[in-house]
């Protein structure tokens, strides 16, 4: 039987949350591209989900991808609440600790059926996912590597007092505030405790994994690498995960196809640079006022734009308009030729990576940070939780390739039209504004060159392979 073994099969376990899950879903592409059989874990509901939404490639495609969607018992489902001055998305914790807990019998029963096929049976898991996996210490040849969805900046000062101070010490000439390299105020208590449960199981593992490039974090992945070598583990940066050359045309979209043809076929009449793109990902709902507050802003700023209107994700509900948001009166005829409204799902990479496209404003979650950086879209940045702030200090003061729309000081407060209309004035149709788009057009370049053959995020994958493989 020996000789018909596989080398290596990799198990990937996400969060089933939308913006860890399709970080997974791309880096399992990576790596069934090197001939190795990838199964992808989930809870039945999300992995459908997350390949619908999938762009930049078919995942019908990939035969060396196995997918397993597991049953998991009903749990509480609250809707988003777009009232709550606290913008972390509670409604989700349930889902979170039910998967934590349920999915463990199914993956440990799966990777007791994988071991005897393989000589390295090689789990990928979601940072927040370690107690799902724990039975594989048991298997002689299973090992597994902790992923963190987040920027390493981000993991730097969340997860060592020591590193955090020594990248304070890299950042100080940017006059940071401490408010802004603290994460107040980004989590409910009930959160940090699950975060913080799931954590004490990346002592099991071998490895970190994290989605970002050294392009832009060599200095903050070095000091997590000395961190990560005293564990006597190793550390590897394989992003950008996401598809860096998007072909128009070739694109796989399981969600509402004609209105993704609508919104790219309305790009292609805009000049170059001249469009923003308004999004806050699947975890964000905003009150009624907030959401008149954003209208009236973009209208004002008669700048073009394209605005994702969708309510935050339910834990349990497949339907993406769980609430139908209400747009000021008469807005989309007065702004027919000005912008676009989207509802619902939008194809977010199809969208950054069009021409047209001369800026962001987002939330700063870790997928939209990297996809918009990798395509050299500038970010105006408004976060919202979790950490989505670090982020914007990540993107407006150490990158340099964004702006602050909302101080995370003043995260409680609306933001009131004529704040929106001044940003979008300023990234889109100022000489502030192009200097920031030359410079994260530059990084763009340079992250879309490491991720080619011969660049250094193709090659730490290479390595990354031969490692598992070895």
């Amino acid at each position: 039987m020996g000789t018909n073994k596989n080398k290596v099969v990799v198990v990937m376990v996400p969060l089933p949350l939308q913006g860890h899950i399709n970080q997974l879903l791309h880096l399992s592409r990576h790596i069934s591209a090197h001939n190795l059989p990838v199964h992808f874990v989930g809870t039945a509901i999300h992995v459908g989900r997350a390949k619908l939404r999938l762009q930049g490639w078919n995942p019908n495609t990939i035969s060396n991808i196995v997918f397993h969607e597991f049953p998991i018992p009903p749990f509480p489902s609250p809707p988003p609440n777009p009232n709550s001055t606290h913008k972390f998305p509670s409604h989700l914790q349930p889902l979170c600790e039910a998967a934590a807990t349920h999915l463990r019998p199914s993956v440990t029963s799966l990777i007791h059926k994988l071991s005897p096929t393989t000589h390295r049976l090689v789990i990928i898991h979601d940072s927040l996912m370690g107690s799902v996996v724990q039975d594989f210490v048991s298997l002689p040849n299973a090992e597994s590597y902790t992923f963190h969805s987040v920027s390493a900046f981000s993991i730097a000062l969340y997860t060592s007092k020591e590193v955090g101070e020594r990248v304070r010490n890299l950042v100080e000439t940017n006059e940071l505030r401490e408010d802004e390299l603290a994460f107040e105020g980004c989590f409910t208590p009930e959160f940090k405790k699950f975060i913080v449960a799931q954590h004490e199981y990346t002592k099991l593992s071998s490895g970190r994994i994290y989605n970002t490039c050294r392009a832009i974090e060599q200095p903050i992945l070095e000091l997590l690498e000395v961190k990560a070598r005293k564990r006597n583990e190793l550390l590897w940066a394989l992003g950008p995960f996401n598809p860096v050359n998007i072909q128009r045309g070739s694109k796989f979209s399981g969600t509402d196809g004609g209105q993704v043809q609508q919104c790219l076929n309305w790009l292609d009449k805009q000049a170059s640079n001249s469009v923003i793109f308004v999004s806050f990902g699947t975890t964000t709902s905003f009150s009624e006022q907030q959401i008149m507050e954003i209208a009236i802003g973009l209208e004002k700023s008669k700048q073009k734009f394209v605005w994702v209107v969708r309510d935050a994700d339910r834990g349990d509900n497949l339907n993406d308009n769980t609430t139908h948001v209400e747009l000021p009166e008469g807005f989309e005829d007065r702004v027919i030729d000005q912008g676009l409204v989207v509802r619902g799902w939008a194809p977010q990479l199809d969208i950054l990576a069009h021409p047209s496209i001369g800026g962001f404003i987002s939330h700063c979650g870790w997928n939209s940070c990297i996809e918009s950086i990798s395509m050299g879209v500038p970010i105006a940045a408004w976060p919202m939780h979790s950490d989505q702030p670090t982020n914007a200090v990540l993107v407006t003061k150490i990158l340099k390739v964004g702006i602050v729309v909302k101080d995370w000081c003043e995260r409680e407060e609306v933001v009131v039209a004529a704040v929106v209309e001044i940003a979008v004035k300023r990234l889109m149709g100022s000489n502030e504004g192009d200097e920031i788009r030359k410079r994260a057009a530059a990084i763009g370049c340079g992250l879309r060159k490491s991720a080619r053959d011969g660049g250094v995020s193709q090659m730490e994958l290479e390595s990354f392979t031969a490692h598992i493989s070895r």
